[in-house]
């Protein structure tokens, strides 16, 4: 997929739902449950360099701020309205972090020096296949030796949570593109992409279908 071509899915899946995109999450996907454990996860410490991938409204910005205030924290999103409600939410006081509007790539400035961690949130299961080998394949490209990377998406349904996740997020998102996270292909495209340590650390049932937390380790 090329520059050119590379479209996003809003927040909700349509442009005109990304006002109610945090108050949809709050109340559909256990959000509180889900984020804590992440940021858990991520254990953002001082001096390190976190980049986030599909950063939307901010709210994980605010919440690995509130964890570690001393993070370098840069989000990334290819979408303007989001970025701009993510902008507003760090103006709070005590907040603090950088945005920048476009789709994540190796080569980009905000990545030098490389950053210790690479999070990324309910973004992976929106795109289109080749669209997630090309940002796993990138992630690893630019986390530093030694770095890692979080994520915090739909990963594998099964049962009931399957079904769940076809009449929500897929009704939203569509079947194609979020099909082969219901899948588990996640995992194997960390694998493919060379990381080691790659684990399915937390599995968290909702009612838009099961949340995975995984994370993988770049050794060299």
């Amino acid at each position: 997929m090329t520059a050119e071509t590379r479209t996003h899915t809003p927040p909700l899946g349509h442009k005109a739902l990304t006002p109610l995109y945090d108050l949809a999450i709050a109340a559909l996907t256990r959000e509180s449950v889900w984020r804590r454990a992440f940021v858990l996860a991520i254990a953002p410490k001082a001096g390190e360099k976190v980049v986030d991938i599909g950063s939307g409204t901010g709210s994980l910005a605010i919440a690995v701020h509130n964890a570690s205030p001393k993070t370098t924290y840069i989000g990334v999103d290819p979408d303007e309205d989001a970025v701009e409600r993510a902008r507003a939410k760090v103006k709070r006081p005590g907040a603090a972090a950088k945005f920048e509007i476009g789709y994540f790539s190796s080569d980009a400035d905000y990545l030098k020096p490389a950053p210790d961690k690479i999070i990324s949130s309910l973004v992976l299961h929106q795109v289109p296949l080749a669209e997630k080998q090309r940002i796993v394949e990138a992630i690893y490209k630019s986390l530093k030796p030694g770095g890692s990377v979080h994520i915090a998406d739909y990963g594998l349904q099964k049962g009931l949570l399957r079904f769940l996740f076809r009449i929500t997020v897929q009704a939203l998102d569509g079947v194609k593109d979020t099909q082969p996270s219901a899948d588990g292909i996640i995992l194997e495209l960390l694998d493919e992409a060379g990381f080691s340590n790659v684990e399915e650390a937390m599995r968290i049932p909702t009612v838009t279908g099961t949340i995975s937390l995984y994370r993988a380790c770049k050794l060299f």
